[in-house]
């Protein structure tokens, strides 16, 4: 007869807890950072003993990589769905410059900046970085080129552009952290400069 003692856990199939351990992993980093993706943190978040993580989940490096890949991962996926709700490249990038830089994505930001600094002894996340960085060059690239192509934008090498665009943002949204500049003043310079970059009219991303 099956027990009805609400204490007694329900099995899971490896596949499954393997799943949870992700999402716990990724919950953790969204609230702590990716330096709190530990072993024992991982358990205690899942509620369940360090060696039946450690059992799932063998490499911890493996865990905070497929954490930072979500989270980055889901990021670009919205700014995908902003872009494609816009027609006028002008629009688009404005658009990405103002959520970008406001201050509300702070959480992946601290992400990539951990990223960055934990990659150097962890190469699985390392891979991961690199692979994300050259999505999001693309993703720009691809915004550049259709805003060259539809005469919007003025620009001869839309691939150094875009390389370009991902170093000014990550700088701007790093120094966000220590709360270096106001919203406004980092979307403000970064529009100064992205309309040079694109042979846009002065204040034409202002508006």
């Amino acid at each position: 007869m099956a027990s009805k003692d609400p204490a007694v856990r329900t099995r899971l199939s490896g596949s499954e807890r393997r799943a949870q351990i992700a999402r716990a992993a990724e919950a953790l980093a969204r609230r702590q950072g990716l330096d709190a993706v530990t072993l024992r943190a991982v358990a205690a978040e899942v509620g369940v003993g360090s060696a039946l993580v450690a059992h799932h989940a063998p490499s911890m490096e493996d865990v905070v990589a497929d954490a930072f890949q979500a989270i980055v991962a889901a990021e670009l996926a919205d700014l995908e769905r902003l872009r494609d709700r816009h027609a006028d490249p002008v629009v688009v990038v404005r658009e990405l410059l103002g959520t970008l830089l406001d201050g509300t994505r702070s959480d992946v930001t601290l992400i990539w900046v951990q990223s960055w600094a934990l990659g150097g002894r962890n190469e699985a996340l390392a891979a991961r970085v690199r692979a994300q960085m050259d999505a999001w060059t693309e993703f720009l690239e691809g915004i550049v080129r259709a805003g060259t192509a539809a005469g919007r934008f003025r620009v001869d090498d839309p691939g150094a552009v875009a390389a370009q665009l991902l170093g000014m943002i990550d700088g701007l949204n790093a120094h966000a952290l220590v709360s270096w500049r106001d919203a406004a003043g980092r979307i403000r310079l970064m529009s100064t400069a992205v309309e040079a970059m694109l042979g846009l009219e002065s204040n034409e991303l202002g508006g």
